[in-house]
Formats: structure tokens, sequence, C-alpha cells
């Protein structure tokens, strides 16, 4: 049996596409799997992937200086024959691990330079610094390394330009999770989900604000946790925030409850830089649970929507085109459920991690040999 080490220092341990796809798809593959985590939760075992956890960091100073430390000592007493990382922050990690002849691989989640420059808080000359600094060191570790698993096809050709070797493994839905058959779509609650983080790039002020435009009757359901305790106390305050309806945080079973009651998924997230070429895993869940999109209009995610008819994408800056969108699938019942049927074969056909899977495990197996 292969013994495999996932490392992570910012994600929970049950994080989506680490824990319940990755290591849980490559346990059931065989391999002996284990999870790195710093969240101060303990040890566990569960899903046969086996736990460690090396403490919380106390602030972020110590999770981006100390905590690598930690796991690098902790990835040293498992002698696994793969360590697949997890943040940018443990690259420096990656390339020790390289120099005592292991093999590794940088798992990119999200274009890290790019999103350096989405960062609100910092000023435009240090974003561009940060950025650039930080696309040479990524350029030149990763040419160290075995492999880079991209969570897009984007970024798998960012690297594959750089002449670094690249599998896009994209976050797809699980067939098994929330694909679901849905109850009969006259008997839907007349509402529209949005289910994921709350904050402001992510479209909640304009999607709350697209209420006031519904037609008579429609609602809102909106579950998440609000990052940001400025912003959630303006968004509740805004005059359509008594028309929503607030599920907070929701487990999976609770998101799977929301959206099978739902008209529509909104995925209405605003066009920032490292945001235009992204695979937004809610729009894929929308489609695996048979309901129409509606989305921003990007071109990749209007080429997703449109060839496959399953949504309507909108100006996500303009609370009125989010809300239109929202009457004309309420308005047309058999049009509305003809986009969830055809969401729903587009991600039993080809947007699902079952076929990821396929790509990760024959990943593992050419460095394996290699």
């Amino acid at each position: 049996m292969h013994k495999v080490a996932h490392l992570t220092s910012a994600h929970p341990r049950f994080d989506t596409r680490i824990f319940w796809k990755q290591c849980r798809s490559l346990s059931q593959a065989g391999y002996d799997v284990y999870l790195i985590v710093a969240d101060g939760k303990g040890n566990q075992s569960t899903e046969d992937v086996n736990i460690i956890d090396v403490g919380k960091a106390t602030s972020r100073f110590n999770r981006i200086i100390k905590t690598p430390k930690k796991i690098l000592k902790t990835a040293l007493t498992l002698n696994a024959e793969i360590f697949h990382l997890h943040d940018p922050e443990l690259i420096p990690l990656g390339l020790k691990l390289k120099k005592l002849g292991k093999k590794v691989i940088f798992d990119a989640h999200e274009d890290f330079p790019k999103q350096i420059l989405a960062k609100p808080y910092l000023n435009s000359i240090v974003k561009k610094a940060l950025s650039v600094i930080s696309s040479k060191y990524e350029t030149y570790a990763c040419k160290k390394i075995d492999a880079v698993v991209s969570a897009t096809p984007f970024i798998r050709d960012k690297f594959l330009k750089q002449k670094i070797y690249s599998v896009d493994v994209n976050n797809y839905p699980l067939l098994s999770e929330l694909f679901i058959t849905n109850k009969d779509w006259n008997d839907k609650n007349r509402q529209v989900c949005y289910v994921g983080g709350l904050n402001a790039v992510r479209g909640i002020r304009e999607i709350v604000s697209s209420v006031e435009h519904y037609n008579d009757g429609l609602k809102l359901v909106i579950g998440g946790k609000f990052t940001e305790s400025n912003f959630e106390r303006d968004i509740k305050s805004h005059k359509s925030w008594p028309d929503v309806v607030d599920k907070k945080w929701l487990d999976r079973a609770g998101i799977s409850e929301v959206l099978n009651q739902s008209l529509a998924g909104i995925v209405t997230l605003h066009p920032i830089i490292n945001y235009l070429d992204s695979l937004p895993v809610k729009m894929f869940e929308y489609m695996a649970c048979g309901l129409p999109v509606i989305a921003s209009d990007f071109p990749l995610w209007k080429e997703i929507l449109e060839s496959n008819r399953c949504g309507i994408c909108v100006d996500p800056m303009d609370p009125k085109s989010i809300a239109n969108a929202v009457n004309y699938i309420a308005d047309n019942p058999d049009v509305a459920h003809a986009m969830g049927a055809n969401g729903r074969e587009a991600i039993i056909e080809k947007y699902n991690w079952d076929i990821e899977m396929v790509k990760l495990a024959s990943l593992y197996t050419k460095i394996i040999k290699s």
C-alpha cells in the first residue's frame, strides 16, 4: 500500500476539495492516506484517512512562519511516498522535502499571484510588487517539484507555459453527495438561493438589493457565514434584509435541503481578476441538484451555461439584472425545469469528481513510478 500525505496550514480538516474529494477518494483507491492539518482539534481517523493535527496558530504570523515548521517536522515522521501541499505558504517546505528525495506535488487551488491583486486591504503599489515577487518565486519553486495540480484549466495552462508539469483536477461535485431526485417542480418553494461565503466581492450586497425587484411572493434564501463583521452589519441594515431568509452556516445536509427547495441558485461574484477564470464550486453544485443557475456574465461562465442551456448570465453589479433573471425563472417553470435537467445531465456527462479523480490517480501512479 502506497503511503501519501496531504498537508495544509490554512484549510479546515474537512475541506471539500482536500478531504472529501482527494483524500477520501485516494483512500478508496487503496492508498494509505494521511492529512496533516493545523486547526487545534486533535488527531482523528475517519473515512480511512488519518488526520494529524499540529495545533492551531495563535496569529497569522505564526501560521505563516511557525506552522510550516511544525508540519515539516510531522511530515518527516511519516516517510510517505508523495507529499501533496495545499497552501502557497507551504511551498518552501516542499522544496525542503524535495531536497530530501521526496516526491512533492503543489495543489494550486487559486492563481495566488492574481489573488494578491484582488486584496482590498493592500494599496496598488504593494499589491503589484507582492504579486510579481510571488509569481517569480512560485515559478522558481514549482520547477523543482514533481507536479502542480491545478484547480482550473486556466491555472494549468499558466504553469504549462512556464514549462512546469501540471494537471488540472477541477472542483466538480461528488455525484453521491448532492445529486438527489428533486421533488415535483411545482411543489418547490417560491424561493431562490445563494449558498457560500458572505462578503462584498461575492456579490452579497447586490444579491440582497435585488430582492426589492422580485415579483410578489418570491423569497431569497441565503446560507453561509459572514467573513467581516462590518460588512455583516451593513448588509443586515439594508432595507431588503427583512425579506431575506437567513439560514446562517449550513452543513452539507442543510445545503442539499435548501437547494432542493429552491427554483434557482445564484452565483454572481464580482468581476475581480482572480474570479474571471475561476470555476465556482457552487455553480456546479446547483447544476448537480437540477437548479437553473443565475451567474455573473464572465465569458468562461457564460460559455458553460449557454452551451449546456442550464442558466442565465447577468451583470453581477446590477441588482435589477439579477432580479430580472430570478423573475423570469419563477414565471417560466417549464423553461426553468428544462434548464435544471440540462445542468444535471451536464454534471453526469462531464462536470463530476469521478472524472477528475481518474486524472489525480493517474498523476499519482506516474509520480510513484518515476
